[in-house]
């Protein structure tokens, strides 16, 4: 019987190898302090490469991590050693565009703790208990988009797409009354 592709975690860490957001879909490391190790160990195996252009993939204590390089920020998807590396790799670059889309470009450590909500959205909406729900950057980005919008702040302090949203929901409120 085919399974559906399982991804293990999903890391986003500094230049340093210190976490800025991550998000564990299985019990293979059962306490924060396995988790941290994971996290350095894969940090330090893959530092020292260049994977800013392309996504590069590597075994690690029977797991396919597919990780790319942005700025000071360093992306991992990570799956058991059967997984297929394709959708890893979609997964990954379905994060990493997204949260370009979400940062305006802007991809570096400061931005994306000042948007951390942001990201963390970003990583609910793309997997659910380690089932993959989507990989289509701007599908996801605009789901994140829609969650943030705060109609309750003041029309100067919203981005214009979330200034249209809020009059387009009190067009829609007045227009039902």
């Amino acid at each position: 019987m085919e399974t559906c592709p399982a991804i293990k975690n999903i890391l986003l860490l500094d230049s340093e190898g210190k976490r800025v957001a991550v998000n564990y879909y299985s019990d293979d490391w059962p306490t924060n302090a396995a988790k941290e190790a994971f996290e350095k160990a894969v940090f330090t195996k893959t530092q020292k490469t260049n994977a800013r252009a392309e996504a590069e993939i590597t075994m690690f204590d029977n797991y396919i991590v597919v990780y790319k390089f942005a700025q000071d920020l360093h992306f991992f998807v990570t799956g058991s050693d059967n997984e297929n590396e394709i959708i890893l790799a979609s997964v990954l670059q379905g994060f990493f565009d997204a949260v370009g889309i979400l940062l305006r470009g802007n991809v570096e450590k400061k931005e994306s703790l000042e948007n951390l909500d942001l990201i963390l959205l970003c990583l609910d909406e793309i997997v659910d208990g380690g089932i993959v729900l989507e990989t289509d950057a701007n599908v996801i980005a605009g789901k994140v988009a829609s969650n943030s919008v705060d109609s309750g702040a003041p029309l100067s302090e919203q981005t214009i797409s979330q200034a249209l949203a809020t009059a387009r929901e009190h067009l829609a409120r007045s227009l039902l009354k």
